[in-house]
């Protein structure tokens, strides 16, 4: 009869790979979240900080307004189609297809008139398409 207590050996949790499976795990979903917030679609645009604004013989700007009117370069559109505003923006397009097309819409424009501009450059073979904005500094004036 051996009544002496054994020496137990305790055994010993190794943290490290443990952490490892943890760090490895946070990483795939760090990278698999989408982050939208599809709840919270409060825009106000367009708005954005850029350059000031040149004038080049390649730019043809089309302008947009809220009620859906379109004018290329200054000069009112006679109809509010896709065939008078592809008419107006070839004839406008002094490049020809090197033309760049700026849309400089109102933030209050119908989406489905800014998407007639870009059907009227696509029919027009002008592929070189970029929208205007105003800067946040002059946002905040008006």
């Amino acid at each position: 009869m051996n009544f002496r207590p054994r020496n137990k050996e305790e055994p010993e949790i190794n943290l490290i790979p443990f952490i490892d499976v943890l760090l490895v795990i946070l990483i795939f979903l760090m990278l698999t979240t989408t982050y939208s917030k599809f709840t919270e679609l409060q825009l106000k645009l367009p708005v954005a900080d850029a350059d000031a604004q040149r004038d080049y013989p390649k730019e043809v700007i089309i302008a947009v307004s809220s009620d859906g009117r379109y004018s290329v370069r200054g000069t009112p559109v006679a109809g509010r189609s896709v065939e008078a505003v592809a008419a107006a923006l070839t004839e406008a397009a002094k490049a020809g297809k090197d033309s760049v097309v700026i849309i400089s819409a109102d933030a209050a424009a119908t989406h489905q008139s800014v998407i007639t501009v870009m059907e009227a450059a696509r029919r027009s073979g002008l592929m070189q398409i970029t929208f205007a904005t105003q800067s946040s500094a002059n946002a905040g004036s008006r």
